[in-house]
């Protein structure tokens, strides 16, 4: 495929534009009938299995986090969501858009992220309900530990 062909796929691909890629054990927690299935069929494409649950127990090379509002306290989802990957993998923190039942606040999820001690690199529509957070590890912090 050509690099034209890969940007092109990244622009329609969600799943691609999120990163990932063939072979990687992504953990989604937080599934509810509310999810955008068309989001996680594009993951499981793209990483060619289906997502593993919450209750998986090994690592995970990256976390999908479902979360609206009213799912209780997004520190701790956040601090759980990070407990079974390594130092950098990212934690996906999907949630609703504006407007829509659930919606997070965005200063609510950047004050969680960083008590949970990560920083938001990215932020993209992650399908027509749902917006994507990328928050991994600071380089910083990973060094230090």
């Amino acid at each position: 495929m050509s690099a034209t062909a890969d940007h092109a796929e990244e622009r329609t691909n969600p799943a691609a534009r999120l990163g990932f890629q063939p072979g990687q054990v992504v953990q989604e927690i937080g599934y509810d009938d509310d999810v955008d299935q068309e989001l996680r069929e594009a993951i499981e494409e793209n990483i060619g299995s289906e997502l593993v649950d919450e209750e998986y127990d090994d690592v995970a090379d990256a976390v999908v986090l479902w979360f609206r509002e009213d799912d209780g306290d997004l520190t701790d989802a956040l601090v759980d969501a990070t407990t079974l990957i390594d130092e950098g993998s990212p934690v996906w923190l999907m949630t609703p858009k504006t407007g829509r039942d659930g919606y997070v606040e965005p200063s609510d999820i950047n004050e969680a992220a960083q008590t949970a001690g990560l920083s938001q690199t990215k932020s993209i529509a992650a399908g027509k309900d749902w917006s994507g957070s990328r928050l991994v590890t600071p380089k910083a912090a990973a060094k230090k530990r």
